[in-house]
């Protein structure tokens, strides 16, 4: 199943999951498997300015463009748009007693963050994302498999 873009976003079989969980802190595994948030302006990406990817922490599927990223304030890194649509699930979230859109990795299920509808133009959204969830690419470094459109790997 590929995404527009050409990503593959076949949902991971929780064994995958698992497997690559292993290789996470336990922030990084507090963060995307139990719905953790970390500290405001504590991530280490909230002040990238770079140009790259930013792509899922755990599976590698691009989520966000530098480009589409703006400092809203808040203390976690936001973006207005998602690399593509198909690859950032939302879901309901009542947890806190509040109301909110839950951000997931449409791949591996990893929570992202949140998503909020006081952004800037030209989406009016604000996805607020834990940096602990991401890992960044910078432009002139070549993506990693993971990342690359899944016709790029049928050409490789």
């Amino acid at each position: 199943m590929n995404s527009k873009s050409g990503h593959d976003i076949t949902p991971l079989d929780q064994a995958r999951v698992e497997q690559l969980a292993r290789g996470l802190t336990p922030e990084e595994r507090r963060i995307l498997l139990s719905k953790g948030t970390e500290r405001p302006f504590c991530g280490l990406l909230l002040d990238t300015k770079e140009e790259g990817i930013y792509v899922c922490r755990l599976c590698g599927l691009p989520l966000f463009r530098s480009d589409s990223k703006f400092h809203s304030g808040t203390g976690w890194p936001s973006f207005f748009r998602p690399f593509d649509p198909e690859h950032v699930r939302e879901k309901r979230d009542t947890s806190h007693g509040m109301i909110r859109t839950e951000t997931l990795c449409a791949r591996c299920g990893s929570h992202l963050g949140h998503v909020f509808d006081d952004g800037p133009p030209p989406t009016g959204l604000r996805y607020c994302m834990n940096s602990g969830a991401l890992r960044f690419h910078a432009k002139a470094e070549p993506l990693p498999p993971e990342s690359r459109p899944a016709t790029d790997m049928d050409s490789g």
